[in-house]
This record gives structure tokens, sequence and C-alpha cells, in this order.
């Protein structure tokens, strides 16, 4: 498959760099075609991988994930643009966080809406699914690293379609069937992404470890 990740931070660098080892495609985004960071990824990363604008990645790909930090996103794929993510699987994996209160960042979209929902409303013709948020991005690429992969994962949009195709993905990853869980239309998304706050604080108090969210019911 065509992939086109948008960002070059460590989700979108871990993200595209597992794509290109399961045999996709992948093209990394950003603002400037020469984008040393992606330049170097792509260079790195070898055959199956290339940089460009964020217009380039996304014009040429089957699929488009979202990996840019939350408050530039929306920027992100605008430059993009609509016509080269129209019909096309759009996965979110960004939190609309907000760091100009110093850390811990609150949320900048929140209770009655998400970043995910904000997207699919600037781009309704884009497919989007909200997933990958909820961990770190080690934990995305190889969930077998964290308690044998006996721990969750979350999908929510509106297409069935779509979400079935970001549900396969995940299986490539290491994702057991079980522990995919299809949480319904975007609107869930708020869930996910106000997960972030407690994400953070477990953070502050575990310090580098690898953790996650398990389901346990009766």
């Amino acid at each position: 498959m065509r992939i086109a990740v948008l960002g070059t931070g460590t989700v979108g660098k871990t993200l595209g760099r597992k794509l290109v080892g399961l045999g996709h495609h992948v093209v990394m985004g950003s603002r400037r075609a020469d984008n040393p960071s992606a330049v170097e990824w792509a260079s790195s990363v070898g055959e199956g991988a290339a940089n460009g604008t964020f217009a380039d990645a996304a014009a040429a790909a089957e699929l488009v994930i979202n990996a840019r930090a939350g408050g530039a996103s929306l920027a992100a794929l605008t430059a993009a643009g609509a016509d080269n993510l129209s019909g096309k699987v759009l996965v979110d994996v960004a939190n609309a966080l907000d760091s100009s209160a110093g850390f811990p960042p609150s949320l900048s979209v929140v209770n009655t809406d998400s970043l995910a929902e904000a997207i699919q409303r600037e781009f309704p013709l884009a497919r989007v699914v909200k997933s990958l948020n909820t961990m770190r991005a080690d934990v995305m690429v190889d969930p077998g690293r964290l308690a044998g992969g006996d721990h969750e994962v979350f999908v929510a949009g509106n297409d069935s379609d779509a979400k079935a195709v970001v549900s396969r993905l995940l299986q490539d990853f290491g994702w057991q069937p079980e522990h995919i869980w299809d949480l319904g239309g975007l609107d869930a998304s708020r869930g996910l992404e106000m997960w972030l706050p407690l994400w953070l604080r477990l953070y502050m108090q575990q310090g580098d470890k690898i953790f996650n969210i398990k389901v346990v019911s009766d």
C-alpha cells in the first residue's frame, strides 16, 4: 500500500519505519520537501521510504496518517490538500495538547468535540479514523513488548470500511483482534483524547516505563 505519514516526530518516524518493514511504500510529508529530519529518515530506512511536502505525500497515498502535533494538524492537512485526502482513509493519531501554560499540557479541544471530529468537519470527504493516540510510539508498532500484547488499542470512526482497513493494519503491527476495540462513531474520539491528561500523570509518576490500557471485566 502507498501510505503518507504527515509529521517528522518520533511517532511519524516510528510508524513509517514499521510500515516500510511490512512492505508498504511510505512517503513522509513535511512543510518543505528538503526537511532535514525527513530526508535523514528516508535515507536511513532505505528502499520503500521517501520524503516530500505534505501535498506530495498525500497525493500519492492510498492511506494517510496524521502524526503531526494536535495544534498543527489542521494546517498540515490543509497543506496536504482536500483533493488529495478525498475518499482516503485518514488515520488520526494526534492529540490536541496545549502547552502554553507549561507542563503537563491541557487539551485545546475537549468534552463536546475532539481533534478527530474537527478534522472530519474540515475534510468531509476524508474517511477519518481515530486510533493509536493512547500510547507511546514504540508500543503502537510492537504491542508484544508490553505484557505479551495483552492490552488494548481502540478505533473510532463513522466509516465501517475505513475502520476495517485500520484494524487490519493494526493486526499487521501485531495487535490481536480481541484487543482491538471498535468504539463506534468518531465522537468516541473525545474519550480517547481525554485519556491523555491521565496518561501524562502516569508518565510523570513512572518515568520512562512503558504502559497501556487493559480492560478487565466480569
